[in-house]
């Protein structure tokens, strides 16, 4: 017996309500999204460098856990920092400010991960540094898709609209 959709929609409402919030979810789904495009982009440059598929594919699949948790700190402190977003609602300096935060912390954790997997400082080195390039430029884009998408966003934007109304009739 199938159930009507609306008790479904009212227990996922419910569910989801207990769990997380939305914006919480919003911060897991970019940090999975993200990170299925940079272990990708890691595995390639890896395999490049040291010549060897496996190696890069140990270097990629490394960084998965340790990226995955840095990604979603990364993305809880900007979600806590207003700086970027103009009254227009325009983020591109924003964007372009996580991205080399991100890249920081992420071109690190690349290179200390590939010189303990390698075994030479100096791949880490390597790989950390072509990485800086892609990444950055996957990164900006990923972010600017994030940024057209709603998802985790509606009670921020709530908010926001209720700050610019008060201090409209407060004119």
């Amino acid at each position: 017996m199938l159930l009507a959709p609306e008790p479904i929609k009212w227990c996922r409402r419910q569910l989801n309500s207990i769990f997380l919030p939305e914006v919480y979810k919003r911060h897991i789904a970019k940090s999975i999204t993200w990170r299925i495009i940079g272990t990708i982009d890691t595995i390639i440059l890896s395999w490049i460098v040291t010549g060897n598929p496996y190696t890069g594919v140990k270097i990629g699949f490394s960084e998965v856990l340790t990226k995955m948790v840095l990604y979603y700190l990364h993305e809880r402190i900007w979600f806590n920092i207003k700086a970027g977003v103009t009254k227009n609602g325009d983020s591109r300096k924003r964007h372009v400010a996580k991205t080399f935060t991100w890249r920081i912390v992420g071109t690190i954790d690349t290179m200390l991960l590939a010189w303990w997997i390698s075994g030479n400082p100096f791949t880490g080195l390597k790989i950390g540094g072509i990485e800086l390039v892609t990444k950055m430029i996957l990164y900006y884009f990923h972010e600017r898709a994030w940024y057209k998408y709603d998802f985790g966003l509606q009670q921020r934007r709530n908010r926001e609209l209720k700050k610019k109304n008060f201090q409209y009739s407060d004119e």
